[in-house]
Parts: structure tokens; sequence; C-alpha cells
């Protein structure tokens, strides 16, 4: 049996990994009235246990992640942890996507500062523990075009540390259709596209994604499995997909890890990869991804290998770093 490669994350949301330790830590600090004063009290208000009737009532767990979001520092100190948190993972490459406007939004931050706070904790967490990360900028589709035109514009002040663009939120009310000209612009600033889609919506997103957007990599498309023509689409241009299996549950974007079409997407050919969405909402990391939930999800080891090298494959890196981070 061939050994794993190096281990890679290329979703996760920076803002949906927040230590239990840190929210209760932010929310003395800050003075912010929270529900529990103790990790136990606090957990089953962030953390999910059972699956969620759906990807809003999921997004709903962000709440307290956020709340304490109080200055620029508290998003830099959350920033830096993240990749931390990614180095005792023992993750070699991590991209970690976040919406400045969503992070904004509880205490009324400017969205360009946050950004530049995260650039700056990103940084920090570089140079303290060696991982390489690269930085995914979201625009939040439930805000809509207009705003989300605003947070296009605080993430285009610091476009040299944004690595690729992303569009998130509610898939289903928000379609892909009202970003063109956002995504348009994001490209022509030389950043890569990658797009959640089929995850709340059909097959047909994961094509407006593709078409009209220019995504290369996909966001989840659980969907693309009820679709033997964007099957093909994605094996023929070679698109990403980002796999999320505890999340899809935890969504109830499937039924259970056997109904995930991760193995089908691997038998098929196509660039699926494991990752692992909001850890500090899912109570997981990378390792229980690829040792509990793949295995439930069908997956044997040396597809879980071929998992991973396919998340080296469409990883936003280019060739050399690709071979040096692998070394």
């Amino acid at each position: 049996m061939s050994a794993r490669p190096p281990l890679i994350d290329l979703h996760r949301h920076l803002d949906g990994s927040v230590r239990l330790e840190t929210i209760l830590d932010l929310g003395r600090l800050h003075k912010i009235p929270l529900p529990g004063n103790s990790l136990d009290e606090l957990r089953p208000h962030v953390v999910v246990t059972t699956p969620q009737p759906g990807l809003i009532e999921f997004l709903a767990k962000f709440k307290w992640m956020t709340a304490v979001l109080a200055d620029y520092d508290a998003c830099r100190r959350v920033a830096r942890e993240n990749v931390e948190d990614a180095h005792r993972e023992g993750i070699r490459y991590i991209e970690l996507r976040f919406s400045p406007a969503f992070m904004a939004d509880a205490h009324n931050l400017d969205p360009s500062r946050v950004t530049a706070a995260v650039i700056e904790g990103v940084r920090e967490g570089e140079a303290a523990t060696g991982v390489k990360a690269n930085l995914i900028g979201i625009l939040t589709r439930t805000y809509g075009p207009v705003r989300a035109r605003r947070e296009l514009r605080a993430l285009l002040d610091h476009k040299n540390e944004i690595t690729a663009l992303d569009l998130a939120g509610d898939e289903g009310n928000w379609p892909a259709e009202l970003f063109v000209e956002h995504f348009k612009e994001g490209r022509g600033a030389g950043w890569q596209v990658t797009v959640h889609a089929g995850e709340a919506a059909g097959a047909q997103s994961i094509v407006t994604a593709i078409e009209q957007l220019g995504a290369t990599r996909i966001g989840h498309a659980v969907r693309a499995a009820e679709d033997a023509a964007v099957m093909d689409l994605l094996r023929e241009r070679r698109i990403g997909i980002e796999a999320n299996l505890t999340s899809n549950v935890q969504t109830s974007t499937v039924p259970d890890y056997p109904s995930h079409p991760l193995k089908k997407f691997l038998e098929s050919g196509l660039l699926a990869t494991i990752n692992t969405d909001d850890p500090g909402i899912s109570g997981i990391d990378l390792a229980y991804e690829l040792d509990v939930a793949a295995p439930a999800a069908g997956l044997n080891e040396s597809q879980i290998i071929r998992a991973l090298e396919n998340a080296w494959e469409i990883a936003f890196l280019g060739p050399e770093e690709k071979a040096r981070l692998r070394q």
C-alpha cells in the first residue's frame, strides 16, 4: 500500500474554525454575553451534534463564532489560530477562506480592515509553524449583489494577498447568475475561482458556476451525481471537487455517509478531494474526515490516497511550490 502524501485541506472556513476557548476568552474580554460560561455549556450552542434540517440551520451555528469578533485584533487572533490548528493536525498546506463582511457584521467593523487583520494573522501563523496557507476571499451571496460588490472592493484592497474568490451562503435563494460581473472583476485581478455549488441547489448550479463565474473548482458539488452530463463536464474540464463529508451529513445534503457521492466521483475519475469545511462547528478535524468519515462513505485506503493526490493537483499553487511543499 502506498503511503499517504502530505496532508492538505482546500476547503476550510476560517470563520467556522474558531476555538471554543477563544470564544469564551473574547467574550469575557469584550463583555459579550454568551450562552455558556464554560466549554461544556458553550459547546451545544456552537458544535453540531445531530444533522440539521438544512444548510441555513447549519449556518446559524456561526453566530457565536462571529459574535466575539469585536475588533480587528480578534480577527487577527482567530486567523493565526487557524494556522496553528492546521499545524497541530499535521497539515502541510491549507487554503483558508473567509467572508470579510460576514466577519465584520456583528460589530460593524470595516471589511477592508478585517481583511488586513486576517492576512496579518495568517502570516503570523505561517511564520510560527511553517505551514503554508493561502487565502480565499468569499462573497456572501446571502447579502445580495449590491453588498457583495462592497465586499469585493474590500478584498481587492488587498488583492496581492488573496489567491482566489469564492461564492458562499444561501445557494438556493441567491443564484450565481447574480454575481457574474463580480467574478469577472475577480478574475481580472488575477484570482483563481472556486464556488459553492450543488449543495443546497441542483446540479445546474454547478454548470452556472463553471460557465458563468469561471470556476475551476466546486465546493461540495454533491448534486452532480444526479446528472450524468454534469459529471461528464466535471471530468472533461478537470474541475476540482472540494468534498466535505461530515458537513454534508450535518446539513442533510446527504442522509448519511454511505449515501455521499464522493466514492462515485473518485470511481468516475473526477478530481474529488477530502476537506473539513467548518471543523469548529462540525466538531471534527482532517484526521477524522480521512480515517472515520471517508471509510464510512465507502472509501478504501487507495481511494483516500487518490483524494489527497487530487488535492495536491488542484491546489491553488504553482508547480515549484507544490514540489517544495511535498518534499
